[in-house]
């Protein structure tokens, strides 16, 4: 595997970029914080999905935490509260939310390897992944309201749709932590493995996905996620405009064309 440091931005320390073929990985390297989000670490992983966006060998994305004990605390609540004090009301929605949606606008598959505690942001940030796999040592919390706040980058909302509204308002109204167990129970996570298969279970998968037609995958995914939210009929559409687009690509007349050659197909991208 190809290391590389993230050299997107001067914080790049804040989050590590490695490869390994048509998968790259990005860990959050804040452990003595348990990689928790300050504006450094948003704006370098805002920077570096915006680069791998754009990066045409780039089929998928593993994301984790570094360390054995977090993959992500969440917001870095006491740059947050230096924030507070310092910022007007009226530009808290601002600050809050710009550089947010990084994640839930990427276009490629991301698979969360969640390596330990994830909290408040961290399930968050999670949940705007595609797919995710669990150790048995992660757990998850919404503990937003016990210190006087509530999910604010899409968790009271993503996780419903994830979970159910039931389950949601249980876990955020009370802030207690889930176990990975009882997580993929309530279909939170996909996956649960032991520790030290976490990573190679993650990349085996993220390899499955990068080693399919690229356009085929990009455009399955954004069927799947633009019709979560809409009546069944118009999802329907969504995906009949999107697998009439595949029909022209050179990828489509491939893949038919190998499976009859019998011999791995030579995706273009195109």
């Amino acid at each position: 595997m190809l290391s590389t440091r993230c050299a997107m931005s001067p914080s790049s320390d804040l989050l590590l970029q490695t490869r390994d073929g048509h998968v790259a990985i990005l860990t959050l390297n804040r452990p003595q914080a348990m990689n928790a989000i300050n504006l450094a670490l948003r704006s370098a992983l805002w920077d570096a999905l915006d680069a791998l966006r754009h990066d045409s060998h780039v089929r998928a994305v593993v994301l984790t935490g570094q360390g054995d004990k977090a993959f992500c605390a969440g917001m870095d609540l006491r740059e947050f509260a230096q924030i507070m004090a310092q910022t007007p009301l009226t530009e808290m929605r601002r600050f809050r939310w710009e550089k947010g949606e990084g994640l839930a606008t990427f276009d490629k598959p991301v698979i969360a390897a969640v390596n330990g505690l994830a909290i408040g942001g961290g399930v968050e940030l999670a949940l705007l992944c595609d797919i995710c796999v669990a150790s048995e040592q992660a757990s998850f919390a919404f503990a937003e309201v016990s210190r006087g706040l509530i999910p604010g980058n899409g968790g009271t909302q993503r996780l419903a749709r994830r979970v159910g509204q039931g389950r949601a308002l249980e876990m955020i109204l009370s802030a207690r932590t889930v176990p990975a167990a009882e997580a993929l129970s309530i279909g939170l996570v996909e996956r649960v493995v032991a520790a030290d298969q976490l990573l190679p279970e993650a990349m085996a998968l993220a390899h499955r996905i990068a080693a399919n037609a690229p356009v085929a995958v990009r455009l399955a995914k954004a069927a799947v996620t633009r019709g979560a939210d809409v009546p069944l009929a118009e999802g329907l559409q969504i995906e009949r405009d999107l697998a009439t687009f595949v029909y022209t690509t050179q990828d489509a007349k491939e893949g038919p064309l190998a499976f009859v050659e019998k011999r791995p197909p030579q995706w273009q991208d195109r």
